[in-house]
């Protein structure tokens, strides 16, 4: 079965258990392992930065005319969730992920947060097992078919507020994490955003990542 996932990617994999550890659930892990680490966070940890440098290199390759926060927000159009969890559908990852019960029998073979990570993983098992070629190929072939020319419809708040709260100087913007719930599969973390050490937004998400960006939405709503 695993070996119809190397077709439709278009990548054999001389380790096929980088494959099947991309494909493995935090959930899958805990439950049958009692291991987090065997599953495919530190991929997913890893791919999130390839993929990010292959698209951010594209990006600045081919649209020399665009500025540097317009470039941004294509960047984070083509690799959000949504954007990824796509790629996962045409791939038909979901059928071959490894899950927990509990994650399986509360539909995460369709969740969009769970197929975006698998996604990644699979971007970094495609980097250990045979270096950059195939992982840029991954995402020529499956993330770069869809450049959002035009339709810039996930925006990249983080870098909006960044934009705004610097038409003054001397402004001071961080981010802190105020919590975080949840089993290791499914957490929950909350990030409060500060502008001169006051709290101007606050946020939560499936990862410090999109808790960061839904505090800044909430920010630039605040203060707009």
């Amino acid at each position: 079965m695993i070996k119809d996932l190397e077709v439709a990617i278009g990548y054999r994999f001389k380790n096929i258990t980088l494959l099947q550890n991309a494909l493995t659930h935090s959930s899958y892990a805990n439950e049958y392992w009692h291991d987090s680490l065997k599953s495919n966070e530190r991929l997913e940890f890893m791919g999130d930065s390839i993929l990010g440098m292959v698209v951010a290199e594209y990006l600045y390759r081919n649209f020399p005319d665009r500025p540097e926060g317009e470039l941004t927000r294509m960047r984070a159009d083509m690799v959000c969730e949504q954007a990824l969890a796509r790629v996962a559908n045409r791939l038909e990852l979901g059928k071959h992920l490894l899950l927990g019960h509990g994650e399986e029998q509360g539909g995460g073979r369709d969740r969009v947060s769970i197929l975006a990570d698998a996604v990644e993983s699979v971007i970094a098992a495609c980097f250990i097992d045979g270096g950059m070629e195939p992982a840029c190929k991954f995402v020529e072939n499956f993330v770069l078919c869809d450049v959002p020319v035009t339709r810039l419809h996930n925006m990249d708040y983080k870098t909006a507020l960044q934009e705004l709260v610097q038409k003054k100087k001397n402004q001071v913007l961080s981010y802190e994490l105020t919590g975080e719930e949840g089993p290791d599969h499914n957490k929950c973390f909350r990030v409060a955003v500060f502008l001169n050490g006051t709290v101007i937004g606050n946020g939560i998400g499936s990862s410090k990542k999109r808790a960061e960006q839904d505090a800044a939405r909430m920010a630039l709503e605040h203060l707009q």
